[in-house]
């Protein structure tokens, strides 16, 4: 049976304004996404200059939004477990940690793809 609700392109319409108001949060909220963004606002340009073709530079460019997407659901996983409640508890500290984990092996990422484009470029 369908979910009830919106279809279409009202529906797609819709889910934009969800975006909008989920980035805004991010950045509203989230210090570690407003350094993130910064950053891609540096590196996507630079991908055009080190990427020596487009799949070099779509390499590039992903590694950095992949790092945005990731933020953005460990801030996700964060809001749900603060709404939940503030008392300590195990699994919480799990999924925050799980979480934050994530974003960290995604700036990894992003660190190796950069380096081994950068070291293929440049000293290769």
């Amino acid at each position: 049976m369908p979910k009830p609700g919106h279809s279409g392109i009202k529906r797609v319409w819709l889910s934009f304004g969800y975006a909008r108001q989920g980035l805004k949060a991010a950045w509203m909220n989230e210090a570690a996404f407003r350094q993130e963004v910064w950053l891609c606002v540096v590196l996507i340009p630079a991908a055009f200059w080190l990427g020596r073709d487009l799949p070099e530079q779509a390499l590039l460019i992903a590694a950095c939004l992949l790092a945005l997407i990731v933020e953005a659901i460990n801030s996700a996983i964060e809001a749900i477990v603060d709404r939940i409640g503030p008392e300590i508890h195990e699994l919480s500290g799990r999924a925050k940690d799980l979480g934050s984990a994530a974003g960290l092996i995604s700036l990894l990422l992003l660190a190796v793809v950069w380096g081994f484009v950068a070291w293929d470029r440049f000293l290769a």
